[in-house]
């Protein structure tokens, strides 16, 4: 999972448990100021507990082929897809860069009863109508956290869909513990990561030298296979904006599973898989921290699937391995369209 950027942040001391009313009075002018960009609608929409805004902003034109990109997390931005505005206009694929509630340009209430599946799910529907998206042009693409709600999001709305993308994540969060402790772990030398288990056995997840062995042993490994310095600006930026309440709330600190007490532990829609029809590209990556086996698997329980491996990749697949990554999601959204896909 994304875990990892909330901790990086963590390490450089940039605590926004921590935040102060200045910065968040910052945060909402420049949500107002954004509305102004070319391109951008904030959408509102209807919660539990009141109206809010969340911000969308719309790259290209096309009637037939309409990407809405939801983001990781939870909590990240929309500049976890930056660079596809290097690829997908070229292509004349229109998309949807989108902050979700309690993300970076969209609003931020602070009451944790908004941060459920469910209602996240509700939400991405009420952006659909507002953006006039429909079965005829909707593709949604989701990478990791993105990935969880995008296939949540087709279990109950699959009828306003043209095409499913669910990058970087598997079905099971008790798998991908498992994968994470089983087989990434091992692959740090033993005195490694025996220190790391003995940090999250403590729930020490503030001590300096847990960022340290993982930012040397495991995130240039399996998250985005570039040294940290050189990590593109978008990134280092959306991990500046990463918003911890809805973060640590969903899926907690550790960087092996999900924390005990996190909404989404022991997430799993294995079982769920076969009610997906919608045509399904499933992308898996080599090195990432999900397993690319079970990521394939996936790809063959949905009825209408296709899986596409990034043999160069982490879990930033567009980052680390774009010349696997693009030309796969742009050939899966353009036979989808043509009619081809699967014949």
């Amino acid at each position: 999972m994304q875990k990892l950027y909330y901790l990086f942040v963590l390490s450089v001391g940039m605590l926004f448990s921590c935040q102060s009313q200045t910065q968040k009075e910052e945060s909402k002018s420049d949500s107002s100021a954004v509305a102004l960009e070319e391109g951008v609608q904030m959408i509102s929409i209807q919660t539990p507990k009141g109206e809010f805004k969340v911000f969308t902003k719309r790259v290209g034109a096309n009637p037939t082929m309409k990407v809405l990109l939801l983001h990781g997390g939870p909590g990240m931005t929309h500049e976890q897809y930056a660079n596809f505005k290097d690829y997908f206009p070229q292509e004349g694929i229109e998309f949807i860069w989108y902050d979700q509630l309690g993300s970076a340009h969209s609003d931020q209430p602070e009451d944790s009863t908004l941060w459920t599946i469910e209602r996240f799910v509700d939400e991405v529907e009420q952006v659909r109508m507002a953006l006039g998206l429909n079965k005829d042009n909707f593709y949604l693409l989701g990478q990791s956290w993105g990935g969880m709600l995008g296939m949540e999001y087709a279990l109950k709305h699959q009828d306003k869909l043209k095409g499913l993308i669910i990058c970087n994540m598997m079905s099971s969060l008790d798998e991908y513990e498992n994968y994470a402790k089983e087989v990434l772990g091992p692959q740090m030398p033993k005195e490694v990561f025996a220190e790391v288990m003995e940090i999250e056995r403590k729930g020490d997840f503030e001590n300096p030298r847990y960022m340290e062995l993982l930012g040397e042993h495991h995130y240039p490994q399996h998250v985005l296979r570039r040294p940290p310095n050189e990590w593109p600006e978008e990134i280092n930026r959306m991990m500046s904006q990463v918003n911890p309440n809805v973060y640590v709330f969903m899926q907690g600190y550790s960087e092996f599973g999900i924390t005990p007490g996190a909404s989404l532990k022991g997430w799993d829609i294995k079982d769920q898989l076969k009610d997906i029809t919608v045509p399904t590209l499933v992308l898996g990556a080599t090195h990432d921290t999900m397993d690319p086996k079970h990521m394939e698997w996936m790809s063959k329980q949905v009825a209408n699937g296709r899986f596409l491996l990034c043999p160069n990749g982490s879990h930033l697949s567009q980052y680390d391995d774009p010349e696997h990554f693009f030309p796969g999601v742009i050939q899966f959204i353009k036979e989808v369209d043509s009619g081809s896909f699967g014949k």
